[in-house]
């Protein structure tokens, strides 16, 4: 299993954004609590060209980290991990029933009561944070696990897009949607018509996207959307997709992701924050992905090999898989996301921020430890070691 110089690439700014993304989300709820709050609320919902920052960064420069998303499935679907049915099942075992369960456990808690519209947070899986808390470890992990983790966090991502696209679209302006769809089947047209010209393509995402906008459905599937109608050709330098995806991922790690954190993770912390914790909803997304999460993943990649469906990489332990799903709750950027999308009541979107955090937290240490007391030293490094000599060969 050899990684391309894109891959790594991909892992490498995944990681250190992470960092960056701690750093911000502290910075934020520091200010947000601090004598400057009225003025960093003022700021972000200060409006330009018809919208305020928060809407902005949420429905304008998210549709970007979407795009870079999508641009990767796209790469691991045609020439990466996921070309072959067989070698994908695993991580997209993995991801539904990461997405499943945590939502089954949310649903039974919260179901009948206003706190149900959020069975969607604990569903999605923070690539930038797990890579990053996995790379804490990386001297006790194969580079299949790498793999692993990413193809499940993207497959999650995709599954949070349609979750999104479903569940927390309001009301529909067929007319616009007609017009986004249109622009996206003409972007397929002139793909099949070997145009090749990033810009056009570009310009076409910015059509969809103000036409999406204004749809109803949430302006972030034009991301997704856009990478799959840019030509990806053989994938090589010269390719469309490779080039912007290339291009982007610094932007999105070290500028999007930061811009994200700064204005969503400022949570006022109350007084009646305590209490807050101890709602169904709250609960329901600790539990969610905490325990959903592992559980999930573990129970569905143990059927599917089980029964033949397909195998674990050679290289690849259960012990692995235990940790990777326990670093697959950390939830951040996705669930802070899906929770602004669930609900119009501040005070339930404050306490269900306030619960992913600590939730990342807990998932995040929890896999640490994991890797530090189940997991050999020496057999992971050798695996790493052949893996680094077979790159050189490669």
């Amino acid at each position: 299993m050899i990684a391309t110089k894109l891959f790594k690439d991909f892992v490498e700014s995944e990681r250190s954004g992470g960092i960056v993304l701690v750093c911000f989300t502290f910075l934020a709820l520091i200010v947000a609590n601090s004598p400057f709050a009225d003025t960093y609320f003022h700021w972000m919902h200060y409006h330009v060209a018809g919208m305020s920052i928060e809407h902005w960064v949420n429905d304008g420069l998210m549709t970007v980290f979407f795009l870079l998303v999508g641009l990767e499935l796209e790469r691991e679907i045609y020439i990466g991990e996921l070309r072959s049915f067989r070698d994908a099942l695993l991580p997209i075992c993995a991801a539904v029933g990461g997405m499943v369960v945590p939502a089954a456990i949310h649903l039974s808690l919260t179901y009948g009561t206003e706190g149900q519209r959020g069975a969607g947070i604990p569903m999605a899986t923070d690539i930038a944070f797990s890579l990053g808390v996995l790379s804490l470890v990386s001297n006790r992990v194969p580079f299949s696990l790498k793999v692993f983790l990413t193809a499940l966090a993207i497959a999650d991502d995709l599954g949070a897009v349609l979750v999104i696209a479903i569940f927390y679209t309001k009301s529909i302006a067929y007319g616009y949607l007609a017009g986004a769809i249109g622009v996206f089947l003409g972007l397929c047209l002139l793909n099949r018509l070997n145009v090749n010209s990033v810009w056009i393509y570009l310009v076409g995402g910015v059509a969809m996207w103000y036409c999406m906008v204004h749809s109803g459905v949430h302006a972030t599937l034009t991301g997704v959307l856009l990478a799959f109608a840019l030509p990806f050709r053989d994938g090589g330098k010269n390719s469309p997709s490779y080039g912007l995806q290339h291009a982007l991922h610094r932007p999105v790690a070290f500028g999007i992701l930061p811009l994200f954190a700064i204005v969503n993770t400022g949570i006022p912390i109350g007084s009646d924050w305590l209490e807050g914790l101890s709602q169904p909803n709250s609960l329901g997304i600790f539990l969610g992905l905490v325990i959903g999460k592992p559980a999930g993943i573990l129970m569905f990649c143990f059927l599917a090999v089980r029964l033949k469906a397909c195998s674990l990489p050679s290289d690849l332990r259960w012990s692995h898989l235990v940790g990777a799903s326990m670093l697959a709750g950390i939830g951040f950027t996705m669930s802070i996301f899906v929770s602004i999308l669930a609900f119009d009541d501040s005070k339930l979107v404050n306490f269900s921020q306030i619960m992913v955090l600590i939730a990342s937290v807990v998932a995040a240490t929890l896999g640490v430890v994991w890797f530090a007391m189940f997991v050999p030293h020496n057999s992971a490094s050798q695996n790493e070691a052949m893996q680094s000599s077979a790159e050189g060969h490669g």
